[in-house]
């Protein structure tokens, strides 16, 4: 298993959730910030929006 890095490096689209600056740029890759309220503890609806987003962009990618 490979680190952080690695894996932004092998792939297409690089979703990240407010770090700025902090994450590693990489020419040629795809990034989006996606701000997702943490669902630890909201139930099963906020869950839902998340797993509905990954559904979307899996859609885009396909």
């Amino acid at each position: 298993m490979g680190t952080p890095t690695d894996a932004v490096q092998a792939s297409d689209v690089v979703i990240t959730m407010g770090c700025g600056d902090a994450c590693p740029i990489f020419p040629g890759k795809r990034y989006e910030d996606w701000t997702l309220d943490d669902p630890a503890g909201q139930g099963i609806e906020a869950v839902r929006k998340i797993r509905d987003r990954v559904e979307k962009l899996i859609d885009e990618l396909a």
